[in-house]
């Protein structure tokens, strides 16, 4: 691989990263929002949606994080 583009997947893996972050960050305040919510209401439907929305930015951090290894593999 010629040094343009391992230049370019080194980009986008600086790219996914930020977005990786932002989506933690994210991730972390639903987190707090959900378990902060007093007990009548958990188990609720805002409750069981809050916890969805964490399982599933959870997954896209996984998958975030599976996408940059991948890509930092093709630059080796």
């Amino acid at each position: 691989m010629n040094n343009v583009r391992r230049k370019s997947l080194q980009s986008l893996v600086d790219q996914l990263e930020d977005i990786k972050s932002s989506l933690e960050d994210l991730q972390s305040e639903e987190e707090e929002y959900r378990d902060n919510m007093p007990e009548n209401m958990q188990g609720g439907e805002r409750y069981e949606k809050a916890d969805a929305a964490v399982s599933n930015m959870e997954d896209a951090v996984s998958s975030l994080e599976e996408a940059i290894s991948s890509i930092e593999s093709a630059t080796e």
